[in-house]
């Protein structure tokens, strides 16, 4: 601490003595006339000969990463958003004042340069400055090395850092960019308006999470975070709307892990006049859509597992799964509810609480002894209704819905159901709901009248699906902490606000 103290006390001396010889140390007069990728894309097949008599001169800004001095001459590493490029600056070219100030920068300063491009002894593409000034005088120093920052709390509390020195993170947050880029075109080549929804509340809806609680003061009113769009996106397909995504953020007060941040972002589409089998084949597109156009391939890795994303996926009952995965599970302890209730206790950590059915003992057998073996992309199928308040009947057996999961790497990635638009029967669920919050379940579904009375207006057949972005970032860049592909995660407080960085 008291050696980064020292630095920065050194770098702050610096300014004064520059603000002396009258060079500002935050200025902005300089305007880069090419981005380094631009560069790099046209020039970087060229050889020393053709770039020789290439009549071109370039102004680029940018970080420096690296600093070699050599008395008259250094080179430096300069990067910006979309690359890195040598720099060789030198005394007799850029002049004798320009050099003085050129020896008073750090690594982390922010410079313009402007030259023509070479290549050294070594052949790589090198800009010769005929001329440098200072943009921006980093006080702080950079971690030592500059590609030394690993410690992942403080990659995530200075980001920032982060993003400077780690060039596998930057490449992680371009690569979640393509992806909702990408998930865009798909939807709107096929039909789709994108569509924004309120993201405060008056009645949460659409999952089964605790909301954070806000008030708004001129309306003297209680608001929630939304922790879904859903309930909005049916009104729009209620108005008319057939076809509609939106990509959102939600929020759900629950705990912290690697696959859980209480802001994230999700996905969700309407598709009117379809079933949730149609939302099957058009999710197997769009994911396999995505890791060919990004990688050219169909099989990634993720951890310790290669995924195998070719068609098609493997498709199971939330009942053959179990029948398939738990250990110890058969036809008959599924048919008896107090076999099922004494495995749960047998096999697992689960304090049963509430209402017990066997829809609700089915899906804590399957989450706690199925999900993480469902490791190549497996849709479940057929959920107790439950747990699944907002979707429709299976006409077949009215105990289950029309609902469906998508699993990866033993995590859900994808949820969607054919929607339940007749208004006596999602009302008795709401009610169902209501009952299982008096008993102590604080993710139980709220009563929505306003919902009600659009689906009274008439919604038709509809499906549709929510997926979640963040995670699925995290399986195409093989990121296993949520953390890794959100800028800035929400942390516990740091014990020193003022640490190492």
């Amino acid at each position: 601490m008291a050696e980064q103290d020292s630095l920065r006390d050194v770098r702050l001396k610096k300014i004064e003595e520059l603000k002396e010889q009258g060079v500002p140390a935050f200025r902005n007069d300089f305007r880069p006339t090419h981005q380094l990728k631009d560069i790099l894309e046209t020039y970087e097949a060229w050889d020393g000969e053709k770039l020789e008599g290439l009549d071109a001169t370039f102004s680029l800004a940018g970080r420096m990463v690296a600093l070699r001095s050599f008395g008259k001459a250094a080179f430096v590493k300069l990067m910006d958003m979309t690359g890195r490029l040598q720099v060789y600056v030198r005394k007799d070219k850029v002049g004798e004042a320009a050099f003085a100030v050129f020896k008073k920068l750090d690594v982390g300063d922010i410079i313009g340069v402007t030259g023509s491009l070479f290549r050294t002894r070594t052949n790589e593409l090198t800009l010769l400055a005929d001329s440098v000034v200072l943009l921006t005088k980093s006080v702080r120093p950079l971690p030592e090395k500059w590609h030394g920052l690993t410690d992942v709390e403080t990659r995530y509390r200075q980001r920032y850092v982060d993003l400077i020195v780690n060039q596998d993170v930057r490449e992680i947050f371009f690569k979640r960019s393509r992806i909702i880029g990408l998930i865009r075109q798909f939807f709107t080549e096929r039909g789709f308006l994108e569509v924004e929804t309120p993201m405060m509340q008056p009645v949460y809806g659409g999952a089964a999470a605790r909301p954070f609680v806000t008030h708004h003061n001129a309306l003297d009113m209680k608001l929630y975070l939304r922790i879904a769009p859903e309930l909005y996106l049916k009104r729009l397909v209620v108005g008319g709307f057939d076809r509609v995504f939106e990509l959102n953020r939600n929020f759900r007060n629950e705990g912290i892990s690697t696959q859980h941040n209480p802001e994230f972002t999700m996905l969700e589409f309407y598709l009117a006049y379809a079933t949730y089998h149609d939302l099957l084949d058009l999710t197997e597109t769009l994911v396999n859509h995505l890791v060919t156009t990004l990688y050219g391939k169909t099989t990634l890795p993720f951890g310790e597992h290669a995924i195998d994303y070719r068609s098609p996926w493997k498709r199971m009952t939330v009942k053959e799964a179990v029948l398939v995965h738990a250990p110890g599970i058969t036809e008959e302890i599924l048919g008896d509810i107090e076999k099922m209730e004494n495995y749960v206790h047998e096999k697992t950590d689960v304090e049963i609480s509430g209402t017990v059915s066997a829809g609700k003992l089915l899906m804590t057998i399957f989450e706690e002894t199925v999900e993480d073996k469902l490791i190549q992309p497996t849709f479940i199928t057929q959920y107790p209704v439950e747990v699944s308040p907002l979707s429709r009947r299976n006409e077949a057996d009215p105990a289950f819905t029309d609902r469906f999961e998508l699993f990866i790497a033993g995590r859900e990635i994808a949820n969607g159901f054919s929607e339940l638009n007749d208004p006596i029967d999602q009302k008795q669920r709401f009610l169902d709901q209501l009952k299982e919050r008096e008993t102590g379940d604080e993710e139980a579904h709220q009563m929505d009248e306003d919902y009600i009375r659009a689906l009274e207006y008439g919604m038709p057949p509809t499906a549709g699906e929510g997926i979640g972005i963040d995670r699925l970032t995290m399986l195409l860049t093989n990121a296993l902490s949520i953390r890794e592909v959100i800028f800035f995660p929400l942390l516990r407080p740091a014990k020193d606000t003022d640490d190492e960085i």
